[in-house]
């Protein structure tokens, strides 16, 4: 059994898919408006799968989904009447991992509600590695030192996992600006540096050991400090 957040104004469909989700053995949180599934997911982090309207009051089913992906990797189904191309690449663009178009069947929509949590089940497995007592679970977006959680921010969360994926691999400043704050951003990489600095403290005596700074290049993980 999951828990799934289903926000929709229509509220027939809404109390539809709940009601199929239901048969299927799901708990549902309901939702009637962008704002109030904002709310509904920031108190119930335990929330395993959302499907969203697009067109909803006060803040749409994009926004809600790219406002969730600053903080999460959780399955995000979009409902909608648009079935335009471009309605489904913003859709996608925002984050979504699915988009169904209006009038859809229900029990079709169970269907694809159940392969992304079993998607998800297995990314949980695979998205977890351990360097050297840190452990990374990408698909959650949590990093744990000794089992002891450490809160980072996204921007410190993404350069840690940049850093991580190639460990002894020297990454320019230039680099993770390009890859982290992006093409357009206009600031330097003092940016960078203040970050990278932050997230050293952040993780105490492993950031110290294996965060290494390259003077004049960049930044590294590496095994240990005799490396």
């Amino acid at each position: 059994m999951a828990k799934i957040l289903v926000a929709d104004d229509e509220r027939l469909i809404r109390q539809l898919v709940c009601d199929f989700l239901h048969q299927a053995g799901h708990e549902t949180l309901e939702a009637n408006n962008g704002a109030q599934a904002l709310e509904l997911f920031r108190e119930n982090p335990d929330t395993e799968l959302l499907i969203l309207d697009i067109m909803m009051p006060e803040v749409d089913g994009w926004e809600v989904t790219r406002e969730v992906r600053k903080a999460s990797n959780v399955p995000i189904i979009l409902l909608s009447a648009r079935g335009e191309e471009f309605d489904q690449l913003t859709g996608f663009d925002a984050g979504a991992d699915e988009y169904v178009t209006k009038p859809f069947s229900p029990v079709v929509l169970v269907k694809r509600a159940e392969a992304l949590l079993r998607r998800g089940a297995a990314d949980d497995t695979q998205k977890q590695a351990d360097y050297w007592g840190l452990a990374v679970n990408e698909n959650a977006h949590e990093v744990t030192i000794h089992g002891e959680p450490v809160t980072l921010t996204l921007k410190e969360y993404n350069i840690l996992v940049k850093l991580l994926s190639h460990v002894g691999r020297v990454y320019h400043r230039e680099q993770l600006l390009d890859d982290i704050w992006g093409y357009d951003y206009y600031g330097d990489t003092r940016t960078v540096d203040s970050h990278v600095a932050r997230l050293r403290t952040k993780l105490g005596d492993w950031g110290a050991e294996h965060l290494k700074t390259v003077y004049g290049v960049g930044y590294k993980i590496q095994e240990n400090d005799h490396v």
